[in-house]
């Protein structure tokens, strides 16, 4: 287990594989949290409940279905993009490029994905706004995984099919511990990222880093000519 006082060998890692929001940008540009208030609303006006059992009911979903919106499609019917274009419509003002970010996703050899329970129209708009759509390969996001989300593993199996990845090659980073678990199942290494990473336990997380590009930075990496 470790954190950014040693270098971390993953000179073994020809696929880097990235969870996005609060993943590839830190939790203090709040798009996460205006997300669950729009969501939060949603439920409201969905099922009529006041803001508070919505708001438990929203929280109940995601820790039973992974997502608030599969919980929503399993019991109310919600068509998925209404719900998505409307949580999404949230204000990027905090997002912004981050150069040590761009640096160190730039020396990463071989393929680099994002894997997300966002819809694909929300990984191209935070990634544009961070502008390092270009270092990325491919986004599999959750229309790609016919809307279920991350922690099924079989929507790490069809991730893995879709483009060819061979876990033991792969490293895969989240700010959830228990998204991290079907990866190391899989035989992934796994990174937890986020300002709590240090003080997690999860016998499956392989390393721990409060913030993403300095622990890029200072990795070990396989050697190419690229």
């Amino acid at each position: 287990m470790t954190g950014l006082s040693e270098p971390v060998d993953l000179s073994h890692v020809d696929t880097w594989i990235f969870d996005l929001d609060d993943t590839l940008y830190p939790p203090e540009a709040e798009i996460m949290a205006m997300v669950s208030e729009r969501m939060t609303a949603f439920v409201v006006r969905q099922t009529g409940l006041p803001y508070e059992e919505a708001r438990a009911l929203q929280k109940g979903y995601l820790a039973e279905h992974g997502t608030t919106l599969a919980g929503l499609m399993a019991h109310h019917g919600v068509e998925p993009h209404a719900f998505l274009n409307e949580v999404h419509d949230v204000s990027l003002d905090k997002l912004i490029p981050d150069a040590e970010l761009t640096e160190a996703l730039s020396r990463l050899p071989g393929r680099r994905l994002v894997f997300t329970n966002g819809d694909g129209k929300h990984a191209e708009r935070i990634l544009g706004r961070l502008e390092i759509r270009h270092l990325f390969d491919d986004v599999f996001h959750l229309e790609t995984a016919n809307w279920q989300p991350k922690p099924h593993p079989d929507t790490y199996r069809l991730m893995m099919a879709t483009h060819g990845v061979s876990p033991r090659s792969a490293v895969f980073f989240e700010d959830s511990p228990r998204n991290l678990m079907p990866a190391a199942q899989a035989g992934m290494t796994t990174v937890l990222v986020g300002p709590h990473a240090m003080e997690a336990d999860a016998p499956w997380v392989d390393h721990r880093a409060e913030r993403l590009a300095p622990f890029l930075k200072s990795c070990r990496v396989m050697e190419t000519d690229r």
